[in-house]
């Protein structure tokens, strides 16, 4: 007699002990349930291209493909299908490793009890339709234009949104590229949040932001004592991404000598702490971000590695419709931050904003709002409250006063090329108000290349300040980079 409650769905037994399929199909022969079987991994997954199961019932250890190679390939393919794993008496460990590392949704020792079965099947079949309807619901929200912080109906950004949704199901690297301040830290958080290793660790590194001793050390850990300093051991940031994602940012500043190594570590999922003796599995996927050109300074080989597949983010500029759906969502988070209660900006204020080009992208707009939103306080946005002078606005009562500097340098036939990159260094440094990290980011290099090439523009300007000295009866001459 039929269970009058019972949760129908879809089965797919993987046993070699052909007793063993019979006995469970068995099981659940006078349920709703729909049932198929195999005897190894490798025709398990002959059955996945026309059989789409709610649940996988799967033994550990099987000829040919066992289940552990079994649920390993599935989690990288990134197929949530929830599985129950079969382990014989006394083999706990693998039950629970199954469980753990490889996403198992639980597991049943043999002999199997039909009633433990049965429920346990429930719970994975209402587990799994939970999780497709989230899935669904995640599909709606981006065709409306919202994937998690992200937000946009433009066509770009509907592409953005999509390839998001494809990798972030696998476990493929991927190089995402795009302008400094483009987003692209966000476009990795919901890869990952989207993925099967959403549950664990996001972990970011910046290889710009790093001095070139430490960046080892940071990537793979060291021992105590492994270099001055070096009080206590510490793990890397592979080992604290185990299990989860590790973003690399600005993977184009890695200096040279350290990619050979990175590009070991993604090949053999393997790190050696500095002074460290053993190697250590880990379990991380790597994405990474560059502003810059491809190929410039990154190895071939680790290029190759990293972008199986690609995302480049197009500019503001070139999305320039989405910018009053992004502006209300930034207004509603900077609300909450200041405890203002600014309602939205005026017809003239967007119309400047689309008029301006953005140099600096998403996050250049999130800072003219920004200040705006202190200066306005309530209400809409007007002209006046935005306090950046390059809208051609009043720049409002807190606005520093002008520099006097006239725009860039007219560009004639043999002007050397110092001068012209001085004097757009010199632009961008006075249209932030001096905030280098930020011109770095507009120019885009690294804060660590901008500060070098300040440095040496100081040295060219002391040389020639000390050439005019010797040679002007008048004395030496002042320079914007001498100070």
């Amino acid at each position: 007699m039929r269970r009058p409650h019972a949760t129908s769905g879809r089965i797919l037994i993987v046993d070699d002990d052909e007793r063993q399929r019979a006995a469970l199909a068995a099981m659940l022969s006078d349920d709703d349930f729909e049932t198929q079987v195999a005897g190894d991994g490798q025709e398990a997954l002959e059955r996945l291209t026309a059989f789409d199961p709610d649940v996988i019932v799967v033994d550990l250890v099987m000829p040919r493909m066992d289940g552990f190679e079994l649920l390993r390939y599935l989690k990288e393919r990134g197929d949530l299908t929830p599985a129950i794993a079969l382990t014989g008496f006394g083999s706990m460990d693998k039950a629970l490793s199954a469980v753990h590392d490889l996403k198992a949704f639980w597991y049943l020792e043999k002999p199997v009890e039909p009633r433990a079965f049965k429920t346990l099947l429930e719970r994975a079949i209402r587990y799994n339709r939970s999780l497709r309807k989230t899935d669904e619901l995640k599909r709606d929200l981006s065709l409306r234009g919202v994937l998690g912080e992200m937000v946009g109906t433009s066509p770009a950004m509907q592409q953005i949104f999509s390839l998001i949704r494809q990798v972030a199901r696998t476990s493929a690297p991927v190089l995402i590229r795009g302008e400094s301040g483009t987003g692209k830290e966000l476009v990795a958080r919901e890869i990952h949040k989207c993925s099967p290793r959403s549950d664990g660790p996001f972990v970011a590194i910046n290889a710009a932001a790093l001095p070139e001793t430490l960046v080892e050390s940071e990537l793979f850990g060291h021992e105590r004592g492994a270099f001055t300093g070096a009080m206590e051991r510490s793990a890397g940031c592979f080992e604290q991404a185990h299990g989860g994602t590790l973003f690399l940012d600005e993977i184009g500043e890695m200096p040279q000598s350290t990619q050979p190594k990175l590009l070991r570590v993604l090949e053999d999922l393997r790190v050696r702490r500095l002074g460290g003796k053993h190697e250590i599995a880990v379990d991380a996927r790597v994405l990474a971000a560059t502003s810059q050109e491809l190929g410039t300074h990154l190895r071939e080989e680790l290029y190759y590695r990293l972008s199986v597949f690609q995302i480049v983010i197009p500019p503001l500029r070139e999305h320039k419709e989405d910018i009053p759906q992004i502006a209300d969502v930034m207004l509603q988070n900077l609300n909450k931050k200041y405890s203002t209660r600014v309602t939205g900006l005026d017809a003239e204020v967007l119309d400047v904003l689309h008029r301006y080009d953005w140099p600096g992208n998403v996050r250049e707009l999130r800072n003219v709002l920004e200040r705006s939103i202190i200066l306005a306080g309530e209400g809409l946005i007007h002209l006046t409250d935005l306090s950046s002078a390059a809208f051609g606005a009043s720049s409002g009562p807190y606005a520093k006063p002008s520099t006097g500097y006239d725009g860039p340098v007219m560009l004639q036939p043999g002007q050397p090329l110092m001068k012209l990159e001085e004097a757009y260094i010199k632009l961008t440094l006075e249209h932030v108000r001096g905030n280098r990290k930020l011109a770095a980011e507009m120019l885009g290099i690294s804060l660590r290349t901008l500060q070098n090439r300040i440095a040496a523009l100081r040295e060219e300007a002391k040389a020639a300040t000390a050439g005019q000295q010797e040679t002007s009866p008048a004395g030496p001459r002042s320079h914007d980079w001498a100070g």
